[in-house]
């Protein structure tokens, strides 16, 4: 049986969709109830930093899917990684990010970095998935561009190769399924090409069917409307990137076709495929 967290999110949901549809017996895991899950999926409501209750989360399972999201300091890897183990689980996929390897000296993910190395360190087979920037992070303009055709953002011209969340659970399936083949690596995770906010927002004009003005944000400005939803830490590092990206975070990997043999959906799929949301 193979446990997956975070199951209602961009990344888990359709991960246990195709690990559903693949035959395996799945249970999916998350904070609130979920609706809409495959029939035969199980569902266990509860939370990671409730230390108590990790064995029962985890019970039964051969392998583990660890999304932690945005829970930041509540949880304790190291007594994750324990609990999966006195739970019998012999294989954990753990979904990290990209900035761990960029940005080594980012306090917004030092908790990403412990579990990595908890979870390097547990004595069961892993993997590390690493993605870069989402392609659903566009998601923040949705409501503008209903209501007014507009998107606000800065760094309109800086070029970053998101990645599509259903490539990373595509990802994730594989790996899950066979690990022989990918027990001890990382790969980093983006999409086919780098493509700036403001070519983003010409995708998504394309999509509703109607002009979509851009207007240039400064990063002071960007950071005053995102502190009001997110963590100082976290958005100063997002800002950082989407301002200032290294080398190696405007690359293109070639991991996510190295595992599923095509190559990583481009924006204008994501896009295309929730335009509902932005109509």
């Amino acid at each position: 049986m193979i446990v997956v967290t975070g199951a209602t999110g961009n990344v888990g949901r359709p991960l246990v969709e195709l690990l559903a549809a693949a035959g395996e017996k799945v249970t999916a895991v998350s904070r609130r109830p979920a609706d809409g899950l495959p029939a035969g999926v199980a569902h266990r409501q509860g939370d990671l930093a409730d230390v108590d209750g990790l064995t029962g989360l985890f019970e039964g399972a051969e392998a583990m899917y660890l999304l932690v999201g945005g829970l930041g300091d509540e949880l304790d890897p190291g007594e994750i990684v324990t609990a999966a183990v006195a739970a019998g689980v012999r294989r954990i996929v753990f979904q990290s990010s990209q900035l761990v390897g960029t940005r080594t000296d980012s306090a917004s993910h030092d908790i990403l970095r412990a579990f990595e190395t908890a979870v390097r360190g547990s004595g069961l087979d892993w993997t590390v998935l690493r993605p870069g920037g989402f392609a659903s992070n566009a998601f923040l303009w949705a409501e503008r561009v209903r209501s007014a055709r507009t998107v606000a953002a800065p760094f309109a011209d800086v070029a970053l190769p998101v990645v599509d969340p259903t490539d990373i659970a595509g990802v994730a399936a594989e790996v899950l399924r066979d690990p022989a083949a990918h027990s001890g690596r990382t790969y980093v995770l983006t999409g086919p090409v780098a493509v700036s906010p403001r070519e983003q927002v010409r995708v998504l004009a394309g999509v509703v069917g109607d002009p979509v003005a851009f207007l240039a944000l400064s990063a002071s400005e960007a950071r005053s409307q995102l502190v009001r939803f997110l963590p100082e830490e976290a958005v100063d590092g997002m800002l950082s990137v989407m301002g200032e990206p290294s080398t190696e975070e405007q690359r293109v990997s070639s991991d996510v076709e190295r595992v599923l043999g095509r190559a990583p959906r481009p924006f204008a799929a994501w896009a295309e495929r929730n335009a509902p949301a932005f109509t």
